[in-house]
């Protein structure tokens, strides 16, 4: 029997792995695919490494909190990084303007660097920068620091949009600073300023790429996990959670096999997790409750290699919004599509000067997809959606460089070959019924109704992951914390963080 078995090997379940292990738990880590690791996946095309998330993150400078985590589980030093442009780790760029708007890295960077297109605007820049910190200092754990007692209390409750608009009338101002909320699938009328803070606070506090992918990141958990003597299967799908006696007792893998243990992590999808929760415990109105949140959008991704020594590598991201769209991306007709993209280098231990790949990414609702949800398509269980499913990707992906090369001339003539993604694709490798990129839609208006406890009815049986607190690799990161925190003596494990 099992200390914990943790269901999915994304990054909230590897670094519950990680972290349970090296604090001397019996863990097994069970994943459906062949490949572990969720969003940190990577996979290669013509020997060009691509991602399939982490495209950048933040946090990663010393003594910031992602650094601090990672060097306490002992994977810090051996992760590959590249730091993104001091100046401009993004550049936000709209239709009718040929400007480059720069989000630089460090705060009074950021604010002297926007400054030289909005001059007159330093109360309002400074505002936001000032609002962002405030926001940040509220969450404990993102701060490393421990309070069971803590409500976020009106923090929650404060608009994204509404909040930036609020602070200048400038209309390019507001949408520069909102210019990249891709990042957490923003909606005008949802979006929580909560998210937008934190996400965008760790990367103004530093950017980073992963060298070569993010996959290192955990491939370097899963020896963490293996050293300490844990257990990490592939190609275990479970089917059932069982229930005994008021407990969380075994689970039942596809092919039969059971599985105990005296604790459970589920990384994932909340929904999903209760799907296969076979207990009268937990009450229909919470299942029904689950069920009803909805997901954010999903995406199209474009991974393009690029000819050799073609495409000369930049060290930022560019996110390009049609005008009036920034906030309307989401919302799109066929002929309006795509309304915005962001452009990824990816970093490469090869070649500095040149990139060898790109990545064009882009909204993409489930519905475009959806005469194809009956097929499922993996490296491991491979199936072929048929022509038409082919086609539409093609004149998509058309489409979509057609959009980037008037930003970006030159592109198409670098284009060796390109690989495209859909709503589908990342339903089938990552999990969720409709390919959603950050899971359980936010919202400030009612946060208290999209705030899911690690915690469940079963006491011995905790969520982890995107739909727990936050999403990407940081947020996730802490969202693991907190489903710890029920296993560990958190205040004793953040200490030992903050010394490490």
């Amino acid at each position: 029997m099992y200390d914990v078995i943790i269901i999915g090997s994304g990054m909230g379940g590897l670094t519950c792995g990680a972290l349970l292990s090296k604090e001397g738990f019996n863990v097994c880590v069970l994943e459906k695919n062949k490949q572990i690791g969720g969003c940190l996946q990577t996979f290669v095309r013509e020997r060009v490494i691509f991602d399939s998330g982490v495209h950048y993150v933040g946090g990663l400078g010393k003594g910031q909190n992602l650094h601090q985590i990672f060097k306490y589980l002992g994977i810090m030093d051996k992760l590959r990084l590249e730091k993104l442009d001091e100046d401009a780790f993004d550049y936000i760029v709209f239709e009718n303007d040929d400007n480059k708007y720069p989000m630089a890295q460090g705060y009074e960077n950021f604010v002297q660097q926007l400054l030289k297109y909005f001059p007159d605007e330093e109360i309002a820049i400074r505002k936001y920068c000032d609002k962002m910190q405030e926001v940040c200092r509220k969450f404990p754990l993102y701060n490393l620091k421990f309070d069971e007692n803590f409500e976020k209390g009106e923090v929650m409750q404060l608009g994204a949009k509404e909040f930036i608009e609020s602070i200048t009338s400038n209309t390019r101002l507001q949408e520069v600073l909102a210019g990249n909320n891709v990042l957490y699938a923003g909606l005008p009328d949802r979006a929580p300023f909560y998210v937008h803070a934190l996400v965008l606070n760790s990367y103004i506090e530093g950017s980073w790429k992963f060298v070569d992918g993010g996959s290192q990141i955990g491939k370097y958990l899963v020896q963490i996990i293996r050293e300490n003597g844990g257990d990490i299967k592939r190609n275990c799908t479970v089917t059932e959670i069982v229930e005994k006696n008021g407990v969380a007792d075994h689970v039942v893998l596809d092919n039969g096999e059971t599985l105990f243990a005296k604790n459970f992590i589920s990384n994932v999808h909340p929904y999903n997790t209760l799907k296969m929760l076979k207990t009268e415990l937990i009450r229909n109105a919470y299942r029904s409750r689950i069920g009803s949140l909805e997901n954010t959008i999903s995406c199209f991704i474009i991974n393009i290699v690029c000819k050799k020594n073609c495409f000369k590598s930049f060290k930022h991201n560019i996110y390009f919004n049609k005008e009036g769209a920034v906030w309307d991306s989401w919302n799109y007709t066929d002929e309006e599509w795509p309304k915005n993209y962001g452009v990824f280098a990816s970093s490469s231990s090869k070649n500095h000067e040149y990139a060898e790949g790109l990545t064009l990414f882009t909204y993409m609702q489930y519905e475009e997809v959806k005469k194809w949800e009956n097929t499922f398509n993996t490296v491991s269980k491979e199936d072929d959606r048929g022509a038409e499913y082919e086609a539409f990707k093609k004149r998509k992906a058309e489409k979509l460089i057609d959009e980037a090369e008037k930003k970006i001339p030159g592109l198409k003539d670098c284009i060796q070959s390109y690989y495209t993604s859909t709503p589908l694709t990342y339903r089938d490798y990552i999990g969720g019924d409709d390919g959603s990129l950050y899971g359980i839609i936010r919202d400030y208006k009612e946060p208290l109704k999209t705030f899911i406890s690690p915690k469940t009815k079963l006491p011995n049986l905790f969520f982890t992951g995107q739909n727990i607190s936050m999403h990407g690799i940081l947020g996730v990161t802490i969202s693991a914390l907190a489903t710890c925190s029920s296993l560990v003596n958190m205040h004793e494990v953040l200490e030992r963080i903050r010394r490490s």
